[in-house]
């Protein structure tokens, strides 16, 4: 692996925001819920079991990190992902957690309990 120089204050203030995005469930249900393509606000409803009014929230707040990206059809309003990164960074977090997950259960159930 290639080793990756140290990033600027800068850099690393925005990488840490960027972070305290995704650090909420409900933004990353909405992440995920994307991930099937463009979706209308009241698919994401249904689709994350939040209200209107917390969906729509969270929705401006990924939109402001340009993460999400929206655009207006009548009186719909669709977000789509705008940031491809953001579903490689879900992909291996995910997975990664996953794979730990699945050996924790493994061993739990190989010890007999």
């Amino acid at each position: 692996m290639a080793k990756m120089k140290p990033l600027s204050d800068e850099a690393l203030e925005l990488v840490a925001r960027r972070f305290a995005v995704l650090a909420e469930p409900m933004r990353l249900r909405l992440i995920q819920a994307l991930f099937a393509g463009e979706m209308n606000v009241n698919a994401l409803v249904e689709e994350t079991g939040g209200t209107q009014a917390n969906v729509s929230r969270h929705l401006q707040t990924l939109m402001h990190a340009h993460i999400l990206s929206r655009r207006k059809e009548g009186l719909q309003v669709f977000y789509a992902i705008a940031d491809p990164s953001i579903v490689k960074l879900c992909e291996l977090v995910c997975g990664s957690l996953e794979k730990q997950l699945s050996r924790q259960a493994t061993s739990l159930g190989g010890s007999g309990r």
